[in-house]
């Protein structure tokens, strides 16, 4: 009977390294925080400590067990949190920058739950700008343009063939009686050869809810007023303003010579409110310089029209990179927009009280 005990043993403690040895857990993260200084908030200048502005503050588990035959089970949870106070973003989340399980397999890559839609994954990359600073993504994100993810939600990735990747993702409302609203899809794909990288995606939402003056600084949005009064003393109108649909399409390319890499882009997004269509054009150009394996310089220009408002905005950044793991950034956006609007550079600000708004920053960020 002590034999065979210790033999039932034996073979428990060699299953349990077996199964250990075919499957992993990563525990990792990042965390980013600066001083920035922001010429115009509300009428009056502003120096504050942020954190999570060019890169999110994340923490996060990734795993994966190999299943067999060429199988393999992923999941991935981050969760987001403001350095500075040290708490959840938004209050009372575990999981708000990813939460998925799916199957890996040659052909391909299937992922339920919260997860980043294809704009993400096949065009963010040629937002130049946001390479430099936090602060530069394209104007309200209404292009899906700072690293937007989509709730329940099924994904399929593609292998990459011959250079040429491809997804697709549904998003379900999961409300009874209301399979559209509050829905969502994206497709994408990306093409890369040597030097040269071509992605585009297009990505819907049904019945979104958008803060018109908080993030592009209007006075008005579909004709519906938006603020009142100005400056310290403004108040926004609707800060919850839900309209029938809004689909992005964006195409992007990059191309390095040596240690310079140039970008362009270009979206096309269609916001729909009862029977009114109106269209949100953005052009972005720039480029990064790798001056030393330590230091790299990014600039970009962008420029955004949408219901007879214009936007003009220029970003300039350095990086020096103390290792692989760890850098630090000074980095400058100026923004000019067109009469009635109260600029705001990306979303991430709070609107100026004129059609102008500047920042300067600087900061560190580590990975884990």
């Amino acid at each position: 009977m002590n034999m065979r005990a210790l033999s039932t043993a034996t073979l428990l403690a060699l299953t349990s390294q077996v199964a250990l040895a075919q499957s992993s857990v990563t525990l990792y993260g990042r965390v980013d925080n600066g001083v920035t200084f922001v010429d115009n908030e509300t009428g009056s200048h502003n120096t504050k400590l942020d954190s999570g502005v060019y890169y999110p503050n994340i923490w996060g588990l990734a795993g994966h067990e190999d299943l067999g035959g060429g199988n393999t089970m992923v999941f991935k949870l981050e969760g987001l949190f403001d350095l500075n106070s040290g708490k959840m973003l938004p209050a009372n989340t575990e999981f708000a920058h990813q939460a998925l399980v799916g199957i890996e397999t040659a052909y391909g890559r299937i992922s339920m739950g919260y997860q980043y839609d294809m704009t993400f994954d096949f065009f963010n990359q040629f937002n130049v700008s946001a390479l430099g600073s936090g602060y530069a993504v394209h104007q309200g994100d209404f292009d899906h343009t700072n690293n937007d993810r989509m709730a329940n939600s099924i994904k399929y990735t593609s292998p990459t063939y011959n250079g040429l990747q491809f997804g697709a993702m549904y998003g379900f409302s999961n409300t009874a009686g209301n399979f559209h609203d509050g829905s969502a899809w994206s497709v994408g794909g990306q093409y890369a050869n040597g030097p040269l990288t071509i992605g585009a995606a297009y990505s819907f939402q049904a019945t979104p809810t958008l803060d018109p003056h908080a993030q592009i600084g209007v006075h008005s949005f579909f004709g519906v007023p938006t603020v009142a009064g100005s400056g310290s003393a403004a108040t926004d109108l609707q800060p919850e303003f839900t309209i029938h649909s809004l689909g992005t399409f964006g195409i992007g390319a990059s191309y390095a010579i040596g240690d310079l890499t140039l970008y362009g882009n270009f979206t096309d997004t269609t916001l729909k409110y009862q029977n009114h269509a109106s269209v949100m054009h953005v052009y972005e150009g720039g480029a990064t310089y790798l001056a030393t394996p330590a230091v790299q310089f990014v600039l970009g220009y962008q420029h955004t029209g949408f219901q007879g408002h214009k936007w003009n905005q220029v970003t300039a950044a350095a990086q020096y990179f103390l290792s692989k793991s760890t850098q630090i950034y000074i980095s400058s956006d100026y923004l000019k927009a067109s009469a009635g609007v109260d600029a705001i550079l990306g979303d991430a600000l709070t609107p100026s009280s004129t059609g102008q708004q500047a920042d300067v920053r600087i900061g560190i960020v580590h990975a884990f």
